[in-house]
């Protein structure tokens, strides 16, 4: 990794190899919590922290730990900060922490945080880890936040920024002679909204691709 720059490690999670449009990790969070934006920002910056403490801290032991039980000893680092994001989303954040549930809890397995424990931090320094966990983590807010973005909207007709802050689409909605329809804020109705933004992201991506093979030819 010495080659590859910090801007390129950084850069990478959130677009080149974001974990929901390009590597299809964290589905379950992606799928459950998107029916509105603030659970989506909550759910996306509470996995964004543990990433990025998570990640510190097994770059900072990976030499001393033995190959044969580093795993394990992931699964603690990372329950140990999942723990804390409990304890401070359930004393500061009731409502938010309410909404989320189970899948706070669920962050110990996350395909995500995981992934990144042991192809990145385990070989890299503090700082290259904490660049890697930074990207990684808001490529996954922002995908969490497109799909809500889209989900909400066109379920509900509102989005839910945070609390009480909320924007109404319904005049819109009502101009252009429509209803929101329910449908996308059922379980099917993310599948397709996500099969629908990976397909968007994967293609764009193709076409960077061959743009970037007709300047090198």
């Amino acid at each position: 990794m010495d080659k590859v720059s910090k801007k390129t490690i950084l850069l990478n999670g959130i677009f080149k190899q974001n974990s929901v449009f390009v590597l299809t990790l964290g589905m379950c969070p992606t799928l459950a919590v998107t029916t509105s934006l603030e659970g989506a920002i909550g759910m996306g910056f509470a996995l964004l922290f543990v990433l990025i403490f998570s990640n510190i801290s097994i770059s900072l032991v990976r030499k001393i730990v033995p190959n044969e039980i580093r795993i394990p000893v992931y699964i603690v680092i990372i329950a140990t900060f999942v723990t804390i994001v409990e304890m401070l989303l359930n004393a500061y954040l009731p409502d938010l922490y309410d909404k989320l549930g189970v899948f706070v809890s669920l962050i110990v397995v996350n395909c995500i945080v995981l992934g990144r424990a042991e192809a990145f931090a385990s070989k890299n320094n503090p700082i290259d880890s904490l660049l890697d966990a930074i990207g990684s983590g808001l490529g996954f807010v922002f995908a969490l936040m497109i799909v809500a973005t889209i989900r909400e909207i066109l379920g509900v007709g509102t989005l839910t920024i945070w609390g009480s802050i909320q924007v109404n689409f319904m005049p819109i909605f009502t101009a252009l002679g429509i209803k929101p329809a329910p449908f996308f804020v059922s379980n099917p109705g993310a599948f397709i909204v996500l099969a629908f933004l990976i397909g968007i992201f994967q293609s764009v991506a193709i076409y960077r691709k061959k743009m970037k093979s007709r300047k090198v030819a």
